[in-house]
């Protein structure tokens, strides 16, 4: 298994887990903005179009890199939250996502730290089904070793 014929399936395994990360890692701040935006609109609904330029702006400074030179697009970053679908379709929901990839991290480093324990702290949590919220799963130790 260690020959040869492995090594560009080693590659493509490695290359393939980079890019997950890297996808990640542009996720969740885009995440934390959308849920941060979404609440603010809820919470202000009677908020101007000039506030909402404002608000996301300010929002989207807070979790955007420092490197991105909008210069010249303004207009596109003020509008870019409408990308969004789940601010119409399924509001409250899109934060799911990053619940849901902070939750697989856990359990990665679970088990990169103890396969056993972290196998084991994985089922115990799956066995909880829908009985329990996630902070109490959390509570309950799955995500610790």
């Amino acid at each position: 298994m260690n020959g040869p014929s492995f090594l560009p399936m080693r590659k493509t395994f490695r290359r393939a887990k980079y890019e997950q990360l890297e996808d990640l890692i542009e996720t969740l701040p885009w995440v934390a903005t959308i849920d941060k935006f979404q609440h603010w609109i809820y919470e202000n609904h009677d908020h101007s179009l000039a506030e909402r330029k404002g608000k996301w702006d300010s929002i989207f400074n807070q979790f955007s890199d420092t490197v991105t030179d909008w210069s010249g697009l303004q207009q596109n970053k003020d509008y870019l939250w409408q990308k969004q679908l789940h601010l119409y379709e399924v509001p409250f929901y899109y934060i799911e996502y990053g619940m849901a990839q902070l939750g697989a991290i856990a359990v990665w480093r679970n088990f990169k730290k103890d396969k056993q324990s972290g196998c084991r702290k994985y089922q115990d949590a799956l066995k909880l089904g829908n009985t329990t919220t996630i902070p109490e799963i959390y509570k309950g130790g799955w995500n610790q070793v």
